[in-house]
């Protein structure tokens, strides 16, 4: 039997004093073969977010299936406050991981990252300042990677075809991005003029970006998820790849990255560089917020489709695409081995 009204009843939520989230979805289902140094990574990726971040930071971790010591370790920092919401189930699939991680809050920015990532000092900074000078910005990556205009760029790719902002510029940190391919077990045998060159966009006379971001670590406008799927069938792989990716160009929104490495791939092995790289990162929660970001509106299908479809198919094909490179100052020299 109830007797009286529940005292929360029609009360309103209050805002959230927090400015940005950052969901982890993490497996380690024991600690064996692969997943051997798995627990220790895990740890040095949440060290570094935890001195990386400005206290207005709303940390997710969703233990999607993992063994009783993570869980253990996952609860331990929810009861020393280090962390804000904890979600325990079972392997339900990165994607659909994320996706409880996403429900039920409401703040502007939302960091997705693997728990293979360690953050490196100013990269909140650096992530704060690009949505604010480029209000057309949607998704800003922090690791920058070969080739990233080729994929879900092409909205960005038409509407700045005549900008001379947009063009080719120098890769500022080359031994960064060889370290990242390093990570994934890539050979030295890629371009090496990719080592050289990356189509980026120069803001302003201090700011410049890479045009293109990929997805194990990466910063959202929060309202790219005003409508999202409550399932995806894969655990991995599948259509859950695509799904991230494609959500910010139904709104049009641009996916860049920072110019300089602000972040490394930690993959599953523990090396000792990792351990001294993570004790210089020094904890930074002075950092400062943001007061809010211009959101784009759902644009018409049609346009979707002649940004998305056929100017990629017109423009950034194979036999177009040394020309692109001509007109965005890619020197002469490398536009046939780019």
């Amino acid at each position: 039997m109830r007797i009286g009204n529940n005292p929360l009843k029609d009360q309103f939520i209050e805002k959230s004093d927090h400015l940005h989230q950052i969901i982890i979805p993490v497996f380690i289902p024991h600690f064996d073969g692969y997943f051997k140094d798995s627990f220790a990574i895990l740890k040095l990726c949440l060290q570094s977010v935890f001195n990386t971040v400005h206290n207005k930071t709303f940390i997710t971790i969703v233990n999607n299936g993992s063994c009783s010591e993570i869980k253990n370790y996952i609860d331990e920092l929810h009861n020393d406050k280090k962390i804000h919401e904890v979600i325990h189930t079972e392997n339900i699939g990165k994607l659909n991981a994320i996706l409880k991680g996403l429900a039920g809050n409401n703040i502007e920015l939302v960091t997705i990252s693997d728990s293979d990532v360690m953050f490196l000092q100013g990269w909140q900074k650096e992530t704060i300042t690009i949505f604010n000078e480029i209000p057309k910005v949607g998704v800003v990556g922090i690791v920058p990677q070969f080739n990233m205009h080729k994929v879900n760029s092409s909205n960005l790719l038409f509407d700045t075809f005549f900008s001379s902002k947009v063009k080719f510029i120098p890769v500022k940190n080359k031994q960064a991005l060889i370290s990242f391919y390093d990570s994934i077990g890539w050979k030295h045998d890629y371009n090496p003029n990719y080592l050289d060159y990356i189509l980026g966009m120069e803001v302003t006379k201090n700011l410049k970006v890479v045009v293109g971001s990929g997805h194990f670590v990466a910063t959202y406008k929060k309202d790219i998820f005003s409508e999202i799927l409550s399932n995806i069938p894969y655990k991995m792989g599948g259509t859950s790849e695509h799904y991230l990716d494609d959500l910010p160009l139904k709104k049009d929104y641009w996916r860049v990255t920072t110019n300089d490495n602000f972040a490394y791939h930690l993959g599953n092995t523990l090396e000792e560089w990792m351990i001294l790289d993570s004790n210089k990162i020094e904890n930074s929660s002075q950092i400062e917020v943001p007061n809010g970001f211009q959101t784009n509106s759902k644009f018409s299908s049609f346009s979707y489709i002649i940004k998305n479809k056929v100017f990629k198919k017109l423009v950034l094909n194979s036999f177009c695409l040394k020309y692109f490179y001509q007109w965005k100052k890619l020197p002469k020299s490398m536009t046939k081995n780019y």
